[in-house]
């Protein structure tokens, strides 16, 4: 099977006043392209840092990243940014979305970045597929957090990814919610055919992942196959 995702000997030190800290430690990963999994671990294990690396919202202090067979360890920023432009879908658990712009503007934004023509159309198309056609012209502060989750989820597909990362994306939600977000999550996730790579504190959405990674102290402790 194809690897979307590559990491070996990983590393990151954080250094404040003249202190180190470790957060992840020598951290090996390959994630087959298609897959979901999911990383679990208690608050301050490292499993949001790992997130980040793998999805090149920051670098690592030793190691590498492959992403889609990109070495993107070894790249600047806004090299980084292209890559996850290109390849990368990401979800955040307090949403980001742009408060200036409406839900569609939101979605279409990553579209804007690739140069594309005529966004509007796919971006309502996204939103109609999430259950929000009727909400395309709202801004962030007059949907419901499930409803901005929504929309993050639509924009998060807009540039049909080969690679979704989720970090707690049910974190600020409440149950009713949670289990229709997860559902559309996974469904979307099926239909594009995209690798799925969420961190979760739920177990129940964890098991829902054809592999849950246990990481504790920024080194990963389990690597388990489910019956998902």
């Amino acid at each position: 099977m194809e690897k979307i995702l590559n990491i070996e000997n990983l590393g990151k030190i954080y250094t404040s006043a003249g202190r180190s800290l470790t957060v992840l430690d020598k951290v090996n990963l390959s994630v087959e392209a298609g897959s979901t999994v999911s990383i679990v671990g208690p608050s301050g294990s490292g499993k949001t840092t790992l997130l980040g690396l793998c999805a090149g919202l920051d670098r690592s202090t030793t190691g590498l990243v492959e992403l889609n067979n990109i070495r993107i360890d070894q790249l600047g920023e806004d090299q980084r940014a292209l890559v996850r432009n290109k390849y990368v879908g990401f979800i955040f658990q307090n949403f980001q979305l742009l408060p200036t712009l409406t839900a569609v503007e939101n979605v279409m934004v990553p579209l804007e970045l690739r140069g594309e023509k005529n966004i509007r159309p796919k971006a309502l198309d996204l939103l109609d597929k999430v259950g929000l056609a009727d909400r395309s012209h709202h801004y962030p502060s007059q949907l419901s957090g499930g409803e901005q989750q929504r929309v993050s989820l639509a924009r998060a597909f807009s540039n049909s990814p080969r690679i979704l990362f989720a970090d707690e994306p049910t974190g600020n939600l409440d149950a009713e919610t949670s289990e229709k977000v997860v559902k559309l999550i996974f469904d979307l996730n099926r239909e594009a055919g995209t690798t799925l790579v969420l961190v979760t504190h739920d177990m129940e959405l964890a098991s829902k992942t054809q592999r849950i990674i246990r990481i504790k102290g920024g080194v990963i402790i389990a690597d388990d196959l489910t019956k998902s």
